[in-house]
């Protein structure tokens, strides 16, 4: 009869596995490489090496050179010498290996065992998904993508990490930073005075920026998306789910190359103008700036097309425009439910994909004229609770005096002073950047000390 999957042990080689340790305990220099190849405690299949290699781990973190006697006192002072196979199978592990210098080998032969393990007990979680008659494909789809992305990112499920690793990595950071002396530590926006309060758009952040609809908050999104593309050369995405992705293009062409956007659409262009589109043209066709145009996109497609997106072509920050547009698959639940439901999985979306997401957001009709609150964020409090960054844009009214009755007359305005409120901030400080909309080609520019 032949042998099912069932029956057979999973896909393990214990000779790779005491190699790869042998080396380790001969050679302190190897640690380093197995560490380069994100080889961690769990990817050993044997209990025995599985705890040797986490003690190696603990002394390298310390400074420590990991040996037989070193890992030894440190088995024991874990309580785990016995779990480990005894001093005697820590002895024997450096008589097995041919040469550290094959440690590389050894450690990515252990690593790709354990990637093929990890995908048998995923195959296992996705047939019992597929089973289970209350869940729809789609989102049992969706979770098969997730599950597939964290395994291709290197990353292990439900897996978890030392504190001593974390610490390890946030002094090298803090080094670098002193180093460099940078104080944008993200991706800069292109606006200066915002930079300085944020230090750029952090990775892993849930940014929002709300307005009030025609105030500009796409116009705004577009200038810092095009700014990071263009100029930085920052792979950046852009969901458009309620522009075309020409019309998209159209706006990035007149904002970028100073084209009144109105005659971009009739067609009334000089030959300057047409000149400035071409050169502009060569800046944007080869910018790393991937646009999705989705019509109806609901939250599934959303987070399938950023996982792309991300593995594919390393984008660095997604920017959704904008979060109201968002379907969701349980129709049957109350919008406020649905935006919640939206919200939290976008935040753990910008965790899982270790990037910062931009989503623009309307406000409630509360906002209309006055100056806009966390509570004007619409739809949903959650949205306030979820994000690390809340931004408003908002035009200030122009005060009149008590003799002052002349009434507004309608006419083209050419620059509109606009503030911009970081309003929250999980890891800085709120305040206004002062900008103004340069209206016929819908850009934002920071206000001139004098204006402002």
């Amino acid at each position: 009869m032949a042998q099912t999957v069932r029956d057979k042990t999973p896909p393990h080689d214990d000779e790779l596995e005491k190699a790869a340790l042998g080396s380790l305990l001969s050679d302190n220099e190897a640690v380093a490489s197995a560490i380069q190849v994100h080889l961690k405690a769990d990817d050993f299949y044997s209990r025995a090496n599985n705890r040797i290699y986490d003690a190696v781990i603990s002394l390298d973190a310390r400074g420590l050179r990991a040996d037989i006697q070193t890992v030894v006192q440190e088995l024991k002072q874990k309580g785990k010498l016995d779990e480990a196979g005894g001093a005697s199978y820590v002895s024997s592990l450096t008589t097995v290996i041919p040469s550290s210098a094959n440690i590389d080998y050894y450690a990515q032969s252990v690593k790709n065992y354990s990637l093929k393990r990890a995908l048998l007990k995923v195959a296992s979680k996705i047939a019992v998904s597929a089973y289970d008659e209350s869940r729809e494909a789609n989102e049992v789809l969706e979770e098969v993508q997730r599950y597939i992305f964290e395994l291709s990112d290197d990353r292990q499920i439900f897996s978890s990490r030392r504190i001593g690793e974390v610490l390890k990595e946030a002094v090298e950071i803090i080094d670098k930073v002193m180093r460099f002396k940078n104080p944008i530590t993200g991706i800069a926006t292109s606006f200066d005075k915002l930079d300085q309060m944020t230090a750029g758009f952090q990775n892993d952040e849930f940014i929002v920026i709300g307005a009030r609809p025609s105030v500009g908050k796409t116009a705004l999104a577009l200038n810092m998306a095009s700014s990071m593309a263009f100029r930085k050369k920052i792979p950046v995405a852009f969901f458009s789910l309620e522009m075309s992705e020409i019309a998209l293009v159209n706006r990035l062409i007149s904002s970028e190359a100073m084209v009144n956007a109105q005659n971009l659409r009739s067609g009334f262009l000089s030959s300057s103008d047409f000149n400035k589109i071409v050169n502009t043209g060569g800046v944007i066709y080869e910018a790393p700036f991937y646009i999705v145009d989705i019509p109806n996109m609901n939250l599934l497609n959303l987070r399938s097309q950023a996982r792309k997106l991300r593995a594919q072509q390393q984008i660095q920050i997604i920017f959704i425009d904008y979060l109201g547009l968002i379907g969701h698959e349980s129709k049957s639940l109350p919008r406020f439910e649905q935006i919640s439901e939206i919200s939290r999985s976008l935040k753990s979306l910008a965790r899982e994909l270790h990037i910062p997401i931009v989503v623009l957001c309307q406000l409630n009709r509360d906002a209309q004229f006055e100056t806009p609150t966390l509570a004007n964020l619409r739809d949903s409090g959650s949205i306030e609770q979820d994000a690390d960054l809340v931004m408003f844009l908002n035009r200030p009214q122009p005060k009149k005096g008590k003799n002052d009755k002349t009434e507004d007359k309608p006419g083209p305005v050419e620059n509109i002073p606009t503030d911009l409120i970081v309003a929250k901030q999980r890891n800085g400080p709120t305040g206004v950047v002062k900008l103004e909309l340069i209206a016929k080609y819908a850009k934002f520019a920071p206000l001139s000390n004098s204006e402002a």
